[in-house]
């Protein structure tokens, strides 16, 4: 026998508390089972189980062996089933959440893609900005931007993404631009309205010294396509994904601010519950979206 097959005979002896009970549930004789132990013990070199005619019971090596060989052979399970699911046609529901604005913009035109590459597939994209629980919610993958805030989701990153602050070239003239990170405090800011600890407050880095900035401003919203439109209209500076601005950047409705100085960053990721076994729609869609993004992932300022 293997050293596999040894792992599973002992894994079923550990559950029971005697041989016999055990070589009633394999099916086979006591003195097979005993035969069996003495030849994986002997070729171990050590004693894994103390029996008597009534009672059997661990040794520490046996313990060990036990525990370890559980997580092999979940492993091992684990990997037979990855390679199975790697030749399975994705096929089924598949539930996606993401972000409005990114959502809108860059996701929904890649289902649309990934729907003619998989017609089997049904997919279901639903967009909010709110919190989500992925597993409570029943999603099967989240497009996610920023940190992930939960050890038992997976995440791969599908692009980077900088935040960056911005205004129109209109407010600019008016009040001219700021030369450090201070000086925003007394400006008109706009800014995304999420919760009550980073309202209104914007962290910025330059090289290893770092700022910290209260700010304030005539508008803001829970949506950023508000705050860009009050943006273009001259109502203040604001800090937004690239995604959403470098357009605006590049036709020239929107100017830098501070350029130098470095926010949080908000990389997109694609999220979706940790476990063994991903299912092959779920693994088709993440492969697809990585390849979509590829550009994005591998260029290091974030550019769009």
């Amino acid at each position: 026998m293997s050293p596999i097959s040894d792992l599973e005979f002992f894994a079923i002896l550990a559950k029971h508390p005697s041989l016999r009970v055990a070589a009633r549930q394999l099916g086979i004789t006591p003195p097979a089972v005993s035969k069996r132990l003495n030849a994986v013990e002997r070729r171990l070199g050590v004693r894994l189980l103390n029996r008597t005619t009534r009672r059997a019971s661990l040794t520490p090596e046996g313990e060990t062996y036990l525990l370890e060989g559980a997580r092999v052979l979940e492993e091992l399970e684990a990997l037979e089933r990855k390679v199975a699911g790697a030749r399975a046609m994705p096929r089924g529901t598949l539930r996606v959440v993401a972000t409005l604005g990114f959502g809108r913009r860059y996701i929904s035109p890649a289902l649309s893609a990934f729907a003619r590459q998989y017609p089997e597939v049904e997919v279901q994209l639903t967009l909010t900005d709110r919190p989500v629980n992925l597993i409570e919610q029943g999603f099967d993958l989240q497009i996610r931007l920023g940190e992930m805030p939960d050890s038992t989701l997976t995440a791969r990153l599908l692009a980077r993404n900088r935040r960056v602050l911005g205004a129109a070239r209109s407010y600019l003239a008016r009040h001219g631009h700021p030369a450090a990170p201070r000086e925003l405090a007394q400006h008109a800011c706009l800014f995304i309205q999420e919760n009550d600890e980073t309202f209104g407050t914007w962290h910025l880095k330059s090289g290893g010294h770092a700022e910290t900035v209260k700010v304030r401003g005539p508008l803001a919203s829970n949506d950023g396509e508000c705050v860009v439109n009050w943006a273009l209209d001259g109502h203040g500076i604001l800090m937004r994904s690239l995604w959403e601005i470098a357009p605006l950047f590049r036709s020239g409705r929107l100017a830098p601010v501070l350029p130098k100085w470095d926010l949080p960053p908000a990389d997109i990721y694609a999220v979706f519950p940790t476990r063994s076994y991903l299912s092959a729609k779920t693994r088709a869609l993440v492969d697809f979206l990585l390849d979509t993004f590829e550009p994005h992932r591998h260029e290091r300022d974030g550019q769009w």
